[in-house]
């Protein structure tokens, strides 16, 4: 069954880029930033994509439903009876973008009946833009240059002596002296977008990306997901069960994922998932939360 048509695919990749080209620049001028939540920021240029998105999404499938991390009044149709959704983080890794850093990305991803179906993540500062999903493969555009196939890059093994692993600042804070414990050989990297970090998995930068804190929520993961599992890349949770998007498993006031986040090549998986366990059980019960 095809999902979306090459004209429809193709206008969504000229629509995240031609969005998002503009964000460096705007990162240059003045800004206002407004705290939504404790360690939580967005600001006017987060809304003001967050509603271009929409109406352009609306636009080129008016019956479809659309949910952004901006507008928690389109939460709602997580719940309706719509078959497909479409997911809009107008700026992943808003801390970054804050900052004058560079990873953050404008991200897309299309849900049908809870699974990740199609996936967008341009990264402004970069001009290059991942996309992809089961259908079609995977691909990334450079600047003006047309699309190329992506080709996953596997990492060498885990070893005594190497072992890269993408793990955010919060996660690092509580669970990476126990992670690098259990695991000498670890050694942490991060970048500010969730997409962007399963990305640098999906290129062979890391061979393991885990996400514990709980945060994590739809708009960050339906696309990015999409691309990964598309690569065949392993997306699980710390019992090694699959990751879903269907209600049982979600924060449905947050539409934050219940399940903590693994994604990363089989071979690290299959050989680190039980250090980690132990690691993450370890810290929860000695460390405060």
């Amino acid at each position: 069954m095809h999902y979306l048509s090459n004209s429809e695919f193709d206008a969504i990749t000229q629509l995240m880029r031609s969005c998002g080209q503009s964000v460096p620049q705007l990162a240059q001028q003045s800004f206002q930033v407004y705290e939504k939540g404790r360690q939580d920021y967005v600001t006017d240029v987060d809304r003001a994509l967050d509603q271009q998105l929409t109406e352009q999404f609306t636009t080129l499938f008016p019956a479809d439903r659309v949910i952004t991390e901006e507008n928690s009044d389109s939460w709602q149709a997580f719940l309706s009876d719509a078959t497909r959704l479409w997911l809009i983080d107008p700026l992943d890794g808003t801390d970054d973008f804050i900052q004058g850093a560079h990873y953050y990305a404008l991200m897309a991803g299309l849900l049908v009946q809870h699974q990740p179906i199609a996936g967008w993540i341009y990264a402004p500062m970069f001009d290059h833009l991942y996309f992809g999903g089961s259908e079609f493969g995977i691909f990334e555009k450079i600047g003006d240059h047309p699309p190329q196939p992506l080709q996953p890059q596997t990492p060498a093994p885990p070893s005594e002596q190497f072992c890269p692993i993408l793990l955010g600042h919060k996660d690092q804070k509580r669970f990476g002296s126990a992670i690098q414990q259990h695991i000498p050989a670890a050694r942490f990297d991060c970048v500010g977008s969730f997409g962007l970090k399963v990305m640098q998995v999906l290129t062979g930068q890391a061979g393991l990306y885990i996400y514990l804190n709980g945060r994590v929520k739809l708009w960050d993961t339906t696309g990015p997901l999409a691309i990964a599992q598309a690569a065949g890349l392993m997306c699980c949770d710390l019992s090694g069960e699959p990751l879903r998007f269907t209600p049982d498993r979600m924060n449905l006031q947050t539409l934050a994922h219940q399940q903590p986040i693994l994604i990363g090549w089989p071979g690290y998986l299959e050989a680190l998932l039980p250090q980690i366990q132990a690691a993450v059980l370890s810290a929860s019960t000695y460390s405060p939360s």
